[in-house]
């Protein structure tokens, strides 16, 4: 899972890199346009995810960098946050508990 992780942040690295390629010397006509539409669109979608995950950012040791990693990788680097303790499934009872 880590690695298919690591891929998709490589990939949306790359295609963050060609939006910026295109925003400096435009692709050709239509293929420009989609790009800008489609970088524009991405942009919407991981500043919502973002804004969404407040609250589980709070208690972060660096939370800016964890809303640019956001804006960047999307679900890609929300997938690698660790759940905060009251999400986290229950432990089963450990043997050799003798509590009621």
């Amino acid at each position: 899972m880590k690695a298919l992780l690591g891929l998709g942040k490589v990939i949306a690295l790359l295609f963050w890199l060609a939006v910026l390629a295109n925003l400096i010397q435009p692709f050709a006509h239509p293929f420009g346009t989609l790009l800008n539409v489609a970088g524009a669109l991405v942009l919407l979608i991981h500043i919502i995810e973002a804004l969404a995950l407040r609250g589980r950012l709070r208690g972060r040791p660096h939370p800016g960098i964890d809303r640019l990693q956001i804006l960047l990788f999307g679900v890609f680097h929300f997938a690698t946050l660790p759940q905060p303790a009251a999400e986290q499934p229950a432990t089963a009872k450990v043997e050799g508990d003798t509590h009621a």
